[in-house]
């Protein structure tokens, strides 16, 4: 399967050396480019690519708010943010507003190709642990849960797919859940499933965001 991709980044010089690097690929097709959020949103629209590669830094409509327009007009979008900084709250705005995850600029190129090839096959990319990491950066950004919002959250949870989500949410691989749990890893695999079903949620990263939004983890 080839997958379509619309790269998005105010600088043409990164623009070009992406797609350089990309045409090298065999399942990879660049089908457009925006220099800004705002053209971004309309290629999006127009183009319906399978990912969208997006700086999350640009003048006037920014990654972030870009993000925020394809996915409230296309819920099954998918976006992998681009970033120079491992711990930039940038990205994590973005995360919020639905994109799948997020890639250093300097990404090597076989990575950044997996990358693409995850998030088209409906993965999220940015490590449990690295979205952790953001989320411990920016903590005080995260409104504080009430005690009603918390509990018909939970509520709609199994006591094991709590545990689940917890674990997920401290940063562990389902391998790592299986061995605590002492389950098998294709268990996991479905308790995962059916947490992202019940609440909601597009994949992981958002669990993640979510088990700290309600305070399950600190």
């Amino acid at each position: 399967m080839t997958i379509r991709l619309l790269l998005v980044d105010d600088q043409t010089l990164i623009r070009t050396g992406f797609r350089m690097i990309l045409e090298e690929t065999d399942d990879i097709d660049i089908v457009g480019e925006a220099p800004d959020g705002a053209e971004a949103v309309r290629l999006a629209t127009e183009l319906r690519p399978d990912v969208t590669l997006m700086d999350v830094r640009m003048p006037g409509v920014d990654g972030i708010e870009a993000t925020r327009r394809i996915m409230a007009s296309d819920p099954a979008a998918r976006v992998l943010i681009l970033t120079t900084f491992d711990l930039d709250e940038y990205a994590f705005a973005a995360l919020r507003a639905g994109a799948s995850g997020f890639v250093l600029k300097d990404v090597p190129v076989d990575e950044l190709a997996r990358a693409i090839r995850a998030v088209a096959n409906g993965d999220a990319v940015v490590s449990p642990r690295i979205t952790r990491s953001l989320l411990n950066a920016y903590a005080t950004h995260l409104p504080d849960p009430s005690a009603g919002r918390v509990q018909a959250i939970l509520d709609q949870l199994t006591p094991r797919e709590r545990e689940v989500l917890r674990a997920v949410a401290a940063g562990l691989s389902n391998t790592e859940i299986a061995e605590q749990l002492v389950v098998s890893d294709a268990t996991v695999k479905t308790h995962v499933g059916s947490v992202l079903a019940k609440l909601n949620l597009r994949n992981r990263v958002q669990a993640v965001i979510l088990a700290y939004d309600i305070g399950l983890v600190r």
